[in-house]
């Protein structure tokens, strides 16, 4: 008689606490949108707001998805370690250099989505740590998005409400902006790189990585230029991400058409943002708009500027960056130039201690994740926090030197 076979366990889905997250933003959402606490005029304008959002975020991440499964990422990743010739020090300043230039040219999301994986697919060939790679992105894509108004959607806002040219801004911003990449590598060093780094410094560089499919890799390549030009020549950045994506959606259906699944769509970060934006939208209508007010005070001069900042980075950490920065807009005079952009500093500079602080911190967890990288994550919020408060003090005090 055989032995009866063993009863078979059934695998049990676990939620992960970002899921909840969501799922709780959203029903709230949804309950101040239909209970009438958010009236339905302001409810109207405010998913009309995110729309383009919503769009670029559901479409850039599933084409940084296939990105990578075509081998993007690792192609460029065994480049990068290649051009440093096995030096840890050069590693960490191209590395620093290439998540500032990307932020300053394109904008903080798109870093966050597509250089991301780039780091992390380097960790994993370098059999090093991932957790200074990786924070090298969330970081810069965060400190590096003050100077040119495409940097990010704050700054955009920013601009128009004080009536500057993109060039006037970025003469404005340059200083700050200088000051906050500045304490941002510092930190990086000694705070991850210097500490993981490996035996004396040095590292083997990896052979040139090949792809497994060249030409899904092609097609996946140039989704991304495609992508990358659209922004450059200031086409919508939900629209040059969906062209993109179409495109490389047609190399996967026609070269490898089982790896496209409903799972690559980011339901809960969609989730996340629409509820993020109504339960904001309403506590403004209810008192949030009157708190800003306190916080940021009728100060002027170098103490009212100090306030902004803080005010802006402890907003959008409590919230969000962009509804953080909308809040304190809305009660600062549209002449109070100084006061205006140093809350942006705040809630550019400031987002980095909460996965919600901003989109682009949110993203990034969102691709550690998908990589499955566990960043350390006390090391991280105490790091991170440090570098909220020094980089916005920093930068604040750069933009008084040039006020």
């Amino acid at each position: 008689m055989k032995p009866a076979a063993p009863p078979e366990q059934s695998v049990r889905w676990q939620p992960h606490p970002l899921d909840l997250v969501a799922v709780v933003l959203a029903v709230a959402g949804a309950g101040c949108a239909l209970s009438g606490l958010l009236p339905r005029a302001e409810t109207t304008a405010t998913l009309h707001r995110i729309l383009p959002l919503l769009l670029f975020l559901g479409t850039v991440i599933v084409l940084a998805e296939l990105t990578a499964v075509a081998g993007v990422f690792d192609v460029l990743a065994s480049r990068l370690a290649i051009a440093s010739r096995g030096r840890w020090a050069a590693l960490f300043l191209l590395c620093g250099g290439l998540a500032t230039l990307t932020t300053l040219a394109l904008n903080l999301d798109t870093t966050a989505v597509l250089l991301t994986p780039v780091l992390l697919a380097l960790a994993r060939n370098l059999r090093v740590p991932a957790g200074p790679l990786a924070v090298t992105t969330v970081w810069l894509a965060n400190t590096a998005s003050l100077l040119l108004p495409v940097s990010n959607l704050t700054n955009l806002l920013a601009a128009d409400r004080v009536g500057l040219t993109p060039l006037a801004y970025a003469e404005r911003m340059a200083l700050p902006q200088l000051a906050a990449v500045a304490v941002t590598m510092a930190l990086l060093w000694y705070a991850w790189w210097r500490r993981d780094q490996p035996a004396g410094g040095r590292f083997v560089p990896p052979a040139p990585h090949v792809p497994a499919d060249p030409v899904l890799h092609r097609v996946a390549l140039a989704g991304c230029l495609l992508f990358v030009a659209g922004i450059l020549a200031g086409v919508e950045i939900g629209l040059a991400s969906a062209v993109a994506l179409a495109l490389v959606l047609v190399g996967f259906i026609v070269r490898s058409p089982a790896t496209l699944r409903l799972r690559l769509v980011p339901v809960r970060l969609l989730l996340f943002v629409i509820g993020l934006f109504l339960v904001v939208q309403t506590l403004g209508q209810h008192g949030l708009d009157d708190l800003v007010a306190g916080l940021l005070g009728a100060d002027d001069g170098a103490l009212g500027a100090l306030r902004a900042g803080s005010t802006g980075a402890l907003l959008a950490n409590g919230v969000n960056n962009l509804p953080a920065y909308l809040a304190g807009e809305a009660v600062l005079p549209t002449t109070d130039h100084t006061r205006l952009l140093a809350l942006l500093i705040g809630t550019n500079v400031g987002p980095l201690a909460a996965p919600w602080a901003s989109l682009a911190t949110l993203l990034w967890f969102e691709r550690c994740r998908a990589a499955g990288v566990a960043v350390p994550l006390t090391r991280f919020v105490l790091t991170s926090t440090l570098l909220a408060v020094t980089g916005t003090l920093a930068a604040v005090g750069a933009l008084l030197l040039v006020s």
